[in-house]
């Protein structure tokens, strides 16, 4: 599914966000994020352990569900800026039912790993738990989970969120756990007992309904399979990969283009981007040295930028040739991050270049489908450009293009339609 939990989560977490906390607790806004990246993983690494552990699916679904509306930036600024005391004391409600007495001894530890005071560590867990668990509350609602497709979308997630949880914290230490991945395992448990007891139920209810009902049983007996299906399907996590593999999709290379281009969704993976490319060094004003490949994204740009004669413009676009995301979602792979890091060392070196990104896909697919993921993944790469501190006055926002400036058919061969699939950069300023 495409739905990211965590990041949506951060996404709340804007720089408008951080801004106002540095200012209102007195705190660098480098030691704000840095807190921020323990405690948002922290609060739902909470929430999956008191899942397992307590096995109240249904009460703290309503819980969720009842700080749905707290997700949102303009709610966090206001609770930071003093002005919404009744939030933080639900952030404080929140956190005991989730850690019990324990919450004070992660607020400490968050301040010790973020190098900042306590008091402003616990003035931050307080505020962004409702909002995170809001983010959790949102989805449920308007995916209208039950307590078994919600145990099963927590379990969709945990491994995303128990990995992003600094190993600094020792948060499994604190919560009396030898590693924080028997959270993990538990929670499988727990959401597959729920799926059995859903599929039980289903078949008892066939069967009464065929004895009751005689030679008219039939109608009755497929309506039932049909709403056990659309429920397995839901708790399987809307038809995630059976396997969890990390399925990609891929983002081709391409030159300096004349007008907007961009990423898509591929139906299957592109070979290894280093299949037969030379390996190359580029060396940034500052002294950085990135590995790139030769006629990549890196080594294009930084000519370019050296280049006065070259004026940037809105015309101006460099394609990503090493950036992929799992099929049919917004999730950049890990081996991407590498020149998601390079651009941001890009930025950094020339400080008077900004950029906007540009999400493109080809003609294939539903082209209002193709338009959304295309936006999401270009915001993806603004957002992984902001957490590697990118200078936030340096982006210029996202757009996604979908199927807009494709050039090849839908049914042209796949050869041709990779061409339209891309993540680009382009050069407003330099």
């Amino acid at each position: 599914m495409s739905f990211d939990l965590l990041e949506s989560a951060k996404n709340l977490f804007n720089g408008n966000v951080i801004s106002q906390a540095s200012a209102q607790l007195g705190e660098s806004e480098g030691g704000i994020q840095k807190a921020l990246s323990g405690i948002i993983p922290t609060v739902l690494t909470g929430l999956l352990h008191k899942t397992e552990s307590s096995g109240d699916v249904s009460g703290l679904l309503n819980l969720v569900k009842g700080s749905a509306s707290d997700a949102s930036p303009a709610a966090l600024t206001s609770a930071l800026q003093g002005g919404a005391g009744t939030l933080l004391s639900k952030g404080a409600d929140l956190l005991r039912s989730l850690f019990g007495d324990k919450a004070g001894a992660i607020a400490a530890t968050l301040a010790g790993y973020a190098g900042i005071k306590e008091s402003s560590a616990n003035t931050l867990l307080q505020s962004a738990a409702p909002a995170t668990l809001g983010t959790v509350g949102q989805y449920a609602i308007q995916n209208n989970l039950s307590a078994g497709g919600f145990a099963a979308f927590l379990n969709s997630q945990k491994d995303k969120i128990l990995n992003a949880v600094p190993g600094g914290l020792n948060l499994a230490g604190i919560l009396g756990l030898g590693s924080l991945s028997a959270i993990g395992s538990k929670l499988s448990g727990l959401a597959g007992n729920l799926g059995n007891a859903v599929s039980g139920a289903a078949t008892s209810t066939v069967n009464t309904v065929k004895q009751a009902s005689g030679g008219k049983w039939i109608w009755s007996l497929l309506l039932i399979l049909v709403a056990i299906i659309l429920l397995w399907y839901l708790m399987r996590g809307c038809g995630g990969n059976k396997n969890n593999e990390a399925v990609t999709d891929s983002i081709t290379t391409s030159q300096l283009a004349d007008s907007a281009m961009a990423p898509a969704p591929a139906a299957t993976p592109a070979p290894a981007a280093d299949a037969g490319r030379e390996s190359i060094q580029v060396t940034l004003p500052d002294g950085t040295v990135l590995n790139a490949y030769k006629g990549g994204i890196e080594d294009q740009l930084v000519t370019f930028l050296k280049d006065n004669t070259k004026p940037a413009g809105k015309d101006v676009w460099f394609d990503f040739d090493n950036l992929n995301f799992k099929t049919g979602s917004a999730e950049i792979t890990e081996e991407s991050k590498v020149q998601l890091s390079n651009l941001a060392a890009i930025l950094k070196a020339f400080p008077n270049t900004k950029i906007k990104v540009g999400g493109y896909t080809d003609k294939t697919g539903d082209a209002a489908v193709n338009k959304k993921l295309s936006q999401e993944r270009a915001d993806a790469v603004v957002n992984g450009l902001k957490n590697l501190n990118a200078n936030p006055s340096q982006l210029l926002g996202a757009e996604g293009y979908g199927s807009e400036f494709a050039k090849a058919a839908a049914n042209a061969p796949d050869e041709e339609r990779k061409k339209d699939r891309h993540i680009s950069v382009s050069v407003r300023e330099k």
